[in-house]
């Protein structure tokens, strides 16, 4: 079969199987041992009120309706503690550390024999520079370990196997997840650092991914590596009504565990974008798989990015077609508008395979009040949609990001472990 600019289509499961059989390539970094003992930690002096932060201290954590940073890390750790205890010191150390971060600050001098308390990555002083860590626990911390089985979040569970993935279990899941984001990469190296020198014991990296967004070109919605934007339809996150209907759980309602008030289902997916395979397809026939034009962001029944889709006007597809990417994403149908998600996207770019195919994609992240109602029943539409033939979901997982910290002798996860 050829494409309308006259490359032949290669199938995409032949293109994987060569992938695959030559050893596909992760954008994944994974740790070392941790060691054998956690300490709290000083804090360091008061924060620097000069750097631009955001409020660590709130109902919600911070980083989750936060405008999108340049950069962001996000690293999934096995929890190597071993009792209640000991998780409830990890959870005060991680608090400790992510509010002395976040704010900036100057570290502790601990004298001329002891190891530097900092490792100095950024300068004596350590900026805040819009830095901000979002902590989320996965289904696996509520195994018997520490006897919270019957606290875990309703809807909490190992990721879905869709139709379509390729996973990886080795690079999904995980006990804990920290999402950092900031708009220097070196300042996420020297937080990620602090961090896991701080909880040396406690908890130890699953699997890692990192990634950036790419400027408003022209203007508008960031483009993702296939080159269109990503993100338009996102509900408002000014809108208050809307994102305690879309993104914030309320304890206690339907079955829900009480403590989960103010937290958020929080899906990350690792997904290759087979960006060489994409690049030998026509514009036309790309636009017409997502539904909307590469240049500006319109879907292909309007002229500017922010303009609603005519379904109404187009009931047969003859414009957007039944199958695009939008249409089966969010059909704007009433059933339909309670199962938007708040997204939050980030590009990777891991270089090479060991095929010497480039290895890039899409750090795809969003956040919902329910797992199923949102993110899970738009994924079963976009089963077998033609864009699959572009893309391998590979890894990531469903986590909880806990409610926020709302005072000094606060800590993540109190809630959950008083």
């Amino acid at each position: 079969m050829k494409h309308t600019d006259g490359s032949a289509h290669v199938g995409r499961r032949g293109f994987l199987h060569g992938l695959v059989g030559a050893g596909l390539a992760v954008p994944l970094t994974v740790g070392a041992g941790l060691g054998t003992s956690t300490a709290l930690a000083d804090t360091g002096s008061s924060p620097n009120q000069d750097a631009p932060t955001y409020p660590f201290e709130g109902e919600h954590q911070q980083g989750i309706l936060t405008p999108s940073q340049k950069h962001a890390s996000f690293v999934a750790f096995d929890v190597t503690a071993t009792t209640r205890s000991e998780l409830q010191s990890l959870f005060t150390v991680l608090t400790d550390r992510t509010r002395f971060l976040t704010a900036g600050g100057t570290p502790v001098d601990p004298g001329l024999t002891a190891p530097p308390t900092d490792s100095g990555v950024l300068g004596p002083d350590v900026p805040a520079e819009n830095l901000t860590i979002t902590l989320s626990v996965g289904s696996s911390l509520f195994d018997d370990r520490f006897g919270l089985a019957g606290l875990k979040p309703a809807r909490l569970r190992v990721m879905d196997d869709f139709a379509n993935d390729a996973l990886d279990r080795a690079v999904c899941d995980g006990d804990l997840l920290l999402h950092l984001c900031a708009d220097n990469e070196d300042t996420l190296i020297h937080a990620l650092r602090d961090l896991m020198k701080k909880t040396r014991g406690s908890m130890q990296v699953r699997w890692r991914s990192d990634g950036f967004t790419s400027p408003s070109r022209p203007t508008g919605t960031p483009r993702n590596l296939l080159g269109f934007k990503d993100g338009t339809a996102n509900p408002p996150v000014g809108d208050t009504p809307s994102m305690a209907g879309l993104v914030w759980t309320q304890g206690g309602v339907g079955d829900e565990p009480a403590w989960v008030t103010g937290g958020s289902y929080h899906v990350v997916r690792l997904i290759r974008m087979l960006v060489e395979f994409w690049d030998r397809v026509s514009l036309h026939e790309q636009e017409n798989m997502i539904g909307r034009r590469r240049a500006t962001g319109a879907p292909l029944t309007g002229t500017a990015e922010f303009d609603v889709p005519a379904y109404d006007l187009d009931p047969t597809g003859d414009v957007i077609q039944l199958d695009a990417h939008i249409r089966l994403a969010n059909p704007r149908t009433a059933a339909a508008a309670n199962q938007q998600m708040l997204r939050r996207p980030y590009n990777y770019n891991s270089g090479l395979d060991s095929n010497g195919n480039l290895n890039m994609g899409l750090i795809f992240s969003c956040f919902n009040q329910d797992l199923d109602r949102q993110f899970v029943a738009v994924q079963k539409r976009l089963a077998d949609e033609p864009l699959v033939d572009y893309i391998s979901p590979f890894g990531g997982g469903y986590f909880f990001a806990l409610p926020g910290v709302t005072g000094a002798t606060d800590y993540f996860g109190r809630a959950l472990l008083a």
